[in-house]
């Protein structure tokens, strides 16, 4: 591996540094005393992948399949989830959000989305804004490398 400069490990530590700070303020502005990390994590992950086995999920999420059975058994309870049978193996069955788990992800999201805009037009004059907006996709390539 390369040799990386001073000025772009620094760089990176400031990086990890904002998105961590960015990451946690956006999880006390929903409602991140009702659900864990974990339980985010796998709502988020249906939403955007569609319906997927409890071994799919925990191979996803890199967690043992009890530790999804956990969690799984706790967003069931909420009522957040569906479930039908594996077409492919009737033993399984396969999970999806339920129109409740689905309205309370685009909730979330909706209400981080808003956070997010307030912040930027409070703390922002237009150039800084302008800045911010130029910077997203070479930030998207890196979180893509």
């Amino acid at each position: 591996m390369a040799t990386v400069p001073a000025h772009v490990a620094e760089s990176a530590g400031w990086i990890r540094g904002v998105v961590g700070q960015l990451h946690r303020r956006l999880r006390q502005v929903d409602n991140a005393e009702i659900l864990t990390p974990s339980q985010s994590a796998v709502l988020n992950r249906l939403d955007r992948e569609g319906p997927a086995t409890q071994g799919e999920l925990a191979a996803a999420e890199h967690v043992r399949q009890q530790s999804m059975a956990a969690t799984l058994a706790v967003l069931d309870e909420l009522g957040y989830l569906s479930r039908t049978r594996d077409p492919a193996d009737g033993r399984r069955s396969v999970v999806s959000l339920s129109g409740l788990g689905t309205k309370t992800v685009r909730g979330i999201h909706q209400h981080r989305n808003e956070w997010i805009a307030n912040a930027l037009v409070a703390e922002l004059n237009a150039d800084e804004l302008k800045t911010v907006r130029q910077a997203l996709p070479l930030l998207q390539r890196i979180a893509q490398h």
